[in-house]
């Protein structure tokens, strides 16, 4: 009876002491070794108790540490010739070669892995070279485990990755790399890939925790439903799930230098027209003149944070990055809005005509133009102020600061924009109207001639200012994809410039007006 007491006695302190190491490891200050080596005493089998407990690691985040203990227990493990271990999210394969290697085949699902020994519903098929002349002191290690999605942020890449799953391969005693017989990995997909997404092969350096696509190629093509991927070199690999631009990358590197060059004229331009506009005494009393001199500022801060961004992201600030995308963001909405109060004092200029005095006009527009944005900017600050950091480009390898959930970029920008859009555009279309009923209203001739000419400048000065080339957007897809994003990119860039233009060509119809007054003034004295 005593000496059933004792064992019981010894068996709980063995769990309480199990469970205190566990939360010491899981809080950097144990190590599975040390666990382990105590639940072995216990009829548990030391490298189904190691993946338990890297399972359960993974969980809290400290991937580094449970894919580092992993693999080296999974390393020193003793096995004869092959060995499965399947536990919980894990499943690996230790296999011992012969004298002379020949290559190997590994056959795995979610709960169970074979060599050169096909599976009924094998998700993974891992296809090893003859290259890697492995012999009985260089076991072959196969791993393959998913991680919970909330863990996902903690990888430094902005995609997918596919089911979760990564697959690892290593051998003792060797380093892997540099392989002229490269090695495949093919994967099964489970579930759909979207028609404006692609799967892209990557491997993880678990120590920096960063995916990189070096040495890999990846083999699919739309519709297939496995990939291969095809490495020269042994670690952690896995599929990302990226966006498909449908451009190829020196498209993408001319739409970049397209953007810097016309986003860098559109601000030169926009101080010049600030400039003035502050110099000219008939340009300050005209309020159309004034509102579209807002615009001008607003396109003129949207450059000015929008050219030094990606250098920005590229540092080491996290508080410089937060303050650029965060006036990046107001930025955008302040150009936004001014483009939709352009829009307004079109509709009091064209349709409503008579009665469209309101007191203290000009303040109310930039309460709303300016104001606005603010509001917007100040909630998501509030919300969570990592709504803003480093944000990957879709269409290139860069980063920029701006906003990095895409639901708050839905719904600040996209929904914003589109309601901005689509009352403009009406707006735009009654300014068409008025044109043309004016047109057939003229006599034909040289004069009219000249008036047409005229028409269609102000049109386009029209369309600048309603932003109307920014509807582009909803045109980049399939085969229009590329020209659009070219239209895109060149329009919008240079709308500062076009407004200068705009602002050049008032000056000139000014003078041009107060010189013909003068001389028919002097004319009817005379």
């Amino acid at each position: 009876m005593q000496r059933k007491k004792s064992w019981i006695f010894w068996w709980l302190m063995s769990f309480v002491s199990y469970e205190m190491l566990y939360e010491n490891w899981v809080s950097g200050q144990g190590s599975c070794e040390t666990i382990c080596n105590i639940t072995s005493n216990i009829g548990r089998n030391h490298t189904e108790c190691c993946m338990d407990y890297t399972d359960k690691v993974l969980r809290t985040g400290k991937v580094t540490d449970a894919m580092t203990t992993l693999e080296s227990v999974l390393e020193r493990t003793e096995v004869n010739v092959s060995m499965q271990v399947c536990v919980k999210t894990f499943v690996a394969l230790l296999h011992k070669p012969n004298d002379t290697f020949g290559g190997l085949k590994i056959y795995a699902d979610d709960t169970q892995v074979t060599p050169d020994v096909p599976l009924l519903n094998s998700k993974v098929l891992v296809q090893l070279p003859r290259e890697l002349d492995a012999g009985p002191n260089n076991k072959i290690v196969f791993c393959m485990f998913k991680w919970p999605k909330m863990n996902e942020s903690i990888f430094e890449s902005p995609h997918e990755v596919y089911d979760q799953r990564l697959v690892g391969l290593s051998v003792q005693n060797k380093e892997i790399s540099g392989l002229q017989e490269r090695i495949n990995i093919t994967m099964e997909f489970t579930k759909k890939i979207d028609e404006t997404q692609k799967p892209s092969c990557h491997f993880l350096n678990y120590s920096t925790c960063n995916f990189s696509e070096d040495g890999c190629l990846t083999h699919w093509t739309r519709g297939q439903t496995t990939i291969t991927c095809s490495c020269n070199h042994l670690t952690y690999f896995g599929v990302l799930i990226i966006p498909d631009p449908s451009i190829t990358k020196k498209d993408q590197e001319i739409l970049t230098h397209i953007t810097v060059i016309g986003c860098s004229i559109s601000l030169f331009a926009s101080v010049i027209a600030i400039l003035l506009f502050i110099t000219n005494r008939k340009l300050r009393q005209d309020v159309s003149m004034k509102v579209h001199i807002n615009l001008v500022i607003a396109l003129m801060l949207l450059n000015l944070h929008f050219l030094p961004s990606q250098a920005a992201a590229a540092g080491s600030s996290s508080g410089l990055c937060l303050y650029m995308a965060l006036l990046l963001h107001y930025s955008l909405l302040a150009t936004f809005s001014w483009m939709a109060l352009e829009g307004f004092h079109l509709y009091l200029l064209l349709v409503k005509v008579f009665n469209i005095y309101v007191k203290k006009y000009l303040l109310k527009l930039s309460v709303v133009g300016w104001g606005v944005p603010a509001v917007i900017v100040s909630v998501v600050v509030i919300i969570d102020r990592k709504f803003y950091g480093q944000v990957a480009l879709e269409t290139s390898n860069s980063t920029i600061c701006y906003i990095t959930n895409s639901y708050v970029k839905i719904w600040t920008t996209v929904v914003l924009f589109s309601l901005v859009f689509l009352f403009n555009v009406i707006m735009f279309g009654v300014t068409i109207r008025r044109v043309l009923i004016l047109h057939h209203t003229r006599e034909f001739g040289q004069n009219n001639l000249e008036k047409t000419k005229k028409d269609i400048c102000s049109l386009a000065g029209v369309m600048t200012l309603l932003g109307i080339t920014w509807g582009l957007v909803f045109f980049s897809f399939g085969l229009l994809t590329t020209p659009a994003l070219y239209l895109f990119c060149i329009l919008n860039s240079l709308q500062g410039f076009f407004i200068f233009l705009w602002f050049v060509m008032s000056l000139r119809k000014a003078k041009t007006s107060a010189t013909k007054m003068s001389s028919e003034t002097r004319s009817t004295n005379s």
